[in-house]
């Protein structure tokens, strides 16, 4: 139980960043997308990206919640077999990256981006990939 609510709490507070963002804030901004080596912006993100991801976030929050019992909903069975799967493999896939800008194994590690991703984000996802594990494997 303790260890859902705490991936829910993570989920929450990535998704606030994402609203935050997503309404104007720019505070960190520089550090979450990624970079050439000359700064600049590998992606455009557009707004409903930014919307469409923390949307999901705060899903992935709640579906931790459900599973601490403390939001009684019943999911359905495909969630219930493959989501708590599918939402660890992700962030661990994330964590390993696709080798040239994001991951444990990314290739350009000067910019802004990659010394955040190095220090903060590949570890968290790496992070909330194994407790979501762990959280299948307790039952």
């Amino acid at each position: 139980m303790i260890l859902s609510i705490i991936l829910c709490l993570i989920f929450a507070v990535l998704g606030g960043f994402h609203f935050y963002w997503l309404f104007g804030g720019v505070w960190g901004i520089k550090k979450v997308i990624p970079t050439k080596d000359n700064e600049k912006n590998t992606l455009a993100i557009p707004k409903f990206a930014t919307l469409l991801v923390g949307l999901i976030l705060v899903a992935f929050g709640l579906i931790y919640l459900i599973k601490s019992g403390l939001l009684s909903v019943q999911l359905p069975n495909w969630i219930v077999m493959y989501g708590y799967w599918f939402i660890p493999s992700v962030f661990i896939l994330r964590s390993i990256g696709e080798f040239k800008y994001v991951g444990f194994f990314k290739k350009i590690k000067n910019t802004e981006f990659s010394k955040a991703d190095s220090k903060i984000f590949s570890p968290l996802c790496l992070v909330i990939g194994v407790i979501g594990i762990l959280i299948q494997l307790i039952k």
